[in-house]
């Protein structure tokens, strides 16, 4: 009897541990990020619309390192009065004058000399625009301001850098109608454009999988920040801080709040090594409290069983890259350091050349096809403006066409290309991936920011 007994305690106990093991392996450990719920009286801003301005009078707040060429591209734009320039810097603001001068412009109205002069170009009433230039650790505080004085409001990139502000840029465009586009100028360059001209017609098959990056060895330029802000901003914060090159483009290949949501995501990262031995020789300090690893790698799941892979390297000497990248059940396309696309030979081909039988589906499809391909299926956005965009510049012309599109868009009374939302999903990996990785790495959920509208459209459209 006592023997059946110890075999009888033994396959229970046995049970119990295979049960708590099967568990354990089931069990998944998420950190949940809350949602805020929607304040009352407010709906949701996607395909925002507001009244036709025919003559979007703008302010620039900014003009340091990005605020002047934005100034001279706005010199440009049919429909545009240059109101008021605004900088803390007196001699910014009289630099930027000099380029309305140059081009046939009167002088604007100057703001400078102040940490608040930024305000009063809020609050005059005859201003349609604020477009902000500053560091990003001012960009929220200034376009809330904005919006909550009548303003519609473009923002340079990140807009925004922790949840607090994501959240108070989308509550205050809700209770506004105001419109907060985020000026990410990535999505607007030729290879950008026209591969998701091809991805939306079917020519990827589906696609599964993108990747984005923001790979750019920042040696000799982090002398050019004020007050060295940005390397200050490393050493404090952990994270990929500056997502928003990567992201956009591959969220918009992805419809993300168009049709599809990001869900979770997990992000880890090396040491930090370089960031210290720059201040080492900057200030001859030994510093052991640099927040940002020199490489840090994100990696997205979304409601449709998608992926991104995002990355961000601004310390390692490395040739610069977006790593702008698609993956399709029909074929694949990439920038970054090799141009070009790989198609199946079949069914598809036949649509695109009648070289098909010598694309393989192992390697780049040949230069001729490549340029028959980006000619086919060039952007509409690309053909009316490609010309004028490569003689005004911004970066090869992809600043001045996401400028154009804003300013047409405000002028018809059409939803911008890129709404509150995609500054939030874009913006939201600087403070979610510090989560992570402070936690060992583990998923962490990415908030919906339509608080449940993400698929009230199917797929992205730019207005016309």
């Amino acid at each position: 009897m006592k023997k059946l007994l110890n075999i009888f305690f033994f396959y229970l106990l046995l049970l119990i541990c295979l049960s708590c093991n099967a568990s354990l392996k089931t069990e998944t450990y998420l950190i949940e990020i809350p949602v805020p719920q929607r304040p009352a009286g407010q709906s949701d801003v996607i395909a925002l619309t507001a009244p036709k301005i025919d003559t979007v009078r703008t302010g620039f707040i900014g003009l340091g390192m990005r605020g002047p060429s934005a100034v001279s591209r706005f010199t440009h734009i049919p429909g545009v009065k240059i109101i008021a320039l605004c900088d803390i810097r007196p001699e910014c603001v009289e630099k930027t004058q000099k380029i309305l001068d140059k081009n046939g412009y009167p002088r604007a109205i100057s703001y400078t000399g102040s940490e608040d002069a930024w305000k009063q170009l809020c609050e005059r009433d005859d201003i349609d625009l604020v477009y902000i230039a500053t560091d990003w650790k001012h960009h929220a505080d200034m376009a809330i301001y904005a919006m909550e004085h009548g303003k519609h409001v473009a923002v340079e990139v990140p807009a925004a850098m922790t949840l607090d502000e994501i959240w108070k840029l989308i509550d205050t465009s809700e209770r506004t109608r105001k419109h907060c586009m985020q000026l990410e100028n990535c999505v607007y360059d030729y290879f950008e454009l026209t591969t998701l001209n091809m991805a939306q017609q079917g020519l990827f098959g589906e696609i599964l999988h993108v990747e984005g990056s923001y790979i750019h060895n920042l040696e000799e330029f982090w002398p050019e920040y004020w007050n060295n802000w940005r390397l200050d901003y490393n050493r404090r914060f952990r994270g990929d801080i500056y997502a928003t090159h990567g992201m956009g483009p591959a969220c918009q290949l992805l419809n993300i709040h168009r049709g599809d949501k990001m869900n979770f995501l997990v992000a880890m990262d090396t040491k930090a090594v370089t960031g210290p031995d720059i201040i080492k020789k900057q200030t001859g300090e030994d510093i052991l409290d640099f927040q940002n690893g020199d490489h840090t790698t994100t990696m997205i799941r979304t409601e449709k069983g998608k992926t991104l892979m995002i990355q961000h390297n601004v310390m390692n000497p490395r040739p610069y890259s977006r790593m702008y990248q698609l993956t399709g059940t029909n074929g694949f396309a990439n920038k970054y350091p090799v141009e070009g696309y790989v198609l199946r030979p079949t069914p598809i081909s036949e649509k695109i050349t009648p070289n098909f039988e010598n694309l393989t589906a192992h390697g780049f499809v040949s230069d001729d096809i490549k340029k028959a391909l980006m000619e086919k299926y060039k952007h509409p956005i690309i053909k009316e403006l490609e010309e004028t965009a490569k003689q005004v510049g911004g970066h090869g012309g992809m600043d001045y066409i996401m400028d154009y599109r804003l300013i047409y868009c405000l002028r018809n009374g059409l939803p911008l290309d890129m709404d509150v939302y995609d500054l939030a999903e874009w913006c939201c990996l600087a403070e979610l991936t510090r989560i992570s990785i402070e936690n060992n790495s583990a998923p962490v959920t990415i908030p919906d920011f339509t608080r449940g509208n993400w698929n009230k459209l199917n797929e992205l459209r730019f207005a016309y």
